[in-house]
């Protein structure tokens, strides 16, 4: 098991980045279910470990109580991209990290860097377990391409317009893209990728990685163009 970033990862490793609403989570699940492949949500962790920040009660802005509660995070995350698992303390929190009082929080957490740091060496270490595990594994989250996978044979960057990303996320959280649904959710697309953006770059693609814009892509259209880069790259 990889302890360091410069171990080298085991299996196909498929990594994707992008901004809220990219599209990048459903669209990583589908292309590993596709290839057969494990599936790993770095973001995921990130909420996880704020709902341990906030279950222990610990202050989401105390980056020392942060990074107390990070050295001892009792997680445990599945990777199979049929049935992903999230549990902290043998607590399944899968659908409680989705809950607005995570979003409004996780930006403060992932911003802690040691925090980020402590996650890097975890996520390295569960993309090589899936990798080996399955033949390849396709990570998505945050500075993924860059930081955390950077020596990925196949590194995407997921963008679409913020027209785009509101109302598919709107979609998703309210049922609805009107107005006041957009309304609603603006914060949680715009403000989040602003502060997470002052911690980690995923709006430009860096040297090697492939940027697809899913603006006017369906999902099965997103899809296929992940899938296209990942059969390139193989061949």
């Amino acid at each position: 098991m990889p302890e360091t970033a410069e171990e080298h990862l085991s299996g196909f490793v498929i990594a994707v980045d992008g901004p809220s609403g990219s599209g990048k989570s459903s669209v990583s699940r589908r292309v590993a279910s596709t290839l057969g492949y494990g599936y790993l949500d770095t973001g995921a962790m990130y909420r996880a470990l704020t709902w341990w920040c906030l279950h222990e009660g610990v202050d989401p802005t105390d980056a020392d109580a942060v990074l107390a509660a990070a050295q001892r995070f009792p997680l445990t995350i599945g990777t199979d991209p049929e049935a992903p698992t999230v549990e902290v303390d043998g607590t399944d929190v899968a659908a409680d990290i989705r809950e607005t009082r995570i979003s409004t929080n996780v930006s403060a957490v992932a911003g802690v860097i040691p925090v980020r740091e402590i996650l890097r060496v975890l996520q390295r270490r569960l993309i090589s377990e899936a990798g080996a595990a399955r033949g390849g594994v396709v990570a998505e989250g945050r500075d993924i391409t860059t930081v955390v996978a950077p020596d990925a044979p196949v590194r995407v960057l997921l963008t679409a317009s913020e027209e785009a990303r509101l109302a598919r996320r709107s979609k998703e959280l309210h049922g609805a893209a009107d107005a006041d649904s957009v309304a609603a959710t603006r914060s949680q697309i715009v403000d989040r990728d602003k502060a997470d953006s002052a911690v980690t770059q995923f709006t430009v693609a860096a040297d090697g990685v492939t940027t697809i814009d899913t603006s006017h892509l369906d999902f099965e259209g997103s899809v296929e163009a992940v899938l296209q880069v990942v059969e390139a790259a193989r061949a």
